[in-house]
């Protein structure tokens, strides 16, 4: 399923970029859906891919212990991506959920073509290990 252009523009992430931008990132993403109770990714599993809540709710849980529910616009997955490898919680569809899915070559990808979008999420994931 292919990314619709528009989908990134509403999206915090990707809000700035110009429309020539968004259509580029859309050919990087993959289009995966969740119904409740899916489990998106498991803690401690090798992650090579990070996600874009486009619709829907998360659960992300560490220990068995809930940390935070993810909404539309909350992107998580990028920890292994940009750190260990390692998944350092588990993420579980609550609601019917969108997500972007975009793996590790097309972060290096953003990471080359549009590094502002890639510190972003570098930012995000140093405030998440330092939370804990």
């Amino acid at each position: 399923m292919s990314v619709a252009v528009d989908t990134l523009a509403d999206l915090p992430l990707f809000a700035s970029l110009t429309a020539d931008e968004r259509e580029l990132v859309a050919g990087w993403a993959d289009v995966r859906t969740a119904s409740p109770g899916d489990r998106i990714c498991g803690e401690g599993a090798s992650g090579y891919s990070f996600f874009v809540l486009c619709n829907g709710a998360a659960d992300v849980t560490q220990d068995g212990k809930e940390l935070r529910v993810l909404g539309p616009g909350d992107f998580f997955g990028e920890l292994a991506i940009v750190g260990d490898g390692r998944r350092s919680a588990t993420v579980t569809a609550v609601e019917p959920s969108t997500m972007l899915v975009f793996f590790g070559t097309e972060f290096r990808r953003l990471e080359a073509e549009l590094p502002e979008v890639a510190e972003r999420i570098r930012q995000a994931a140093e405030q998440r290990k330092q939370a804990g």
